[in-house]
């Protein structure tokens, strides 16, 4: 911003701060262009794609947990609570908090696991479970 000295004069002070505020606001009131809207752009491209993966995060989230549970002994317990206590909201906030807290450990520990090993070690230890989990279901059913 160059400013153009006002020559001295024998105008008053007053006279000279104005032609002063003058070139300032010319000056400032002329629109400001940026080099490039390149970074500008890669932000808004940035946000949106966050915005998306937070989608997809929830969406897989909330229909993976909904589907395992529908029909699951905690819904069925839930049901049968709700039935038998006449009382089906405090059934139902009970419910939800231990749902909750439920959920929470496990955020917890799969962060835990996340910093400590690699994500091939946790898919080996989590098959592995669900795997010897599986033969003892199908060995208690053969037993009995």
């Amino acid at each position: 911003m160059k400013l153009e000295s006002v020559p001295p004069q024998r105008s008053s002070l007053s006279d000279q701060i104005t032609a002063l505020e003058k070139q300032v606001l010319e000056t400032h009131s002329q629109p400001v262009v940026s080099v490039s809207d390149r970074p500008l752009q890669q932000q808004k491209q940035q946000q949106k794609q966050t915005q998306q993966s937070w989608w997809a995060i929830y969406a897989s989230t909330f229909f993976t947990i909904f589907l395992a549970e529908c029909g699951d002994k905690t819904q069925l317990s839930t049901l049968l609570m709700s039935a038998e206590s006449q009382s089906p909201w405090i059934v139902f906030v009970g419910a939800a908090a231990a749902l909750i807290t439920t959920s929470l450990l496990g955020v917890l520990l799969g962060q835990w696991l996340a910093k400590h090993l690699s994500p091939r070690k946790l898919e080996i230890a989590a098959g592995t479970s669900l795997l010897l989990i599986a033969i003892a279901l199908v060995g208690d059913i053969l037993l009995s």
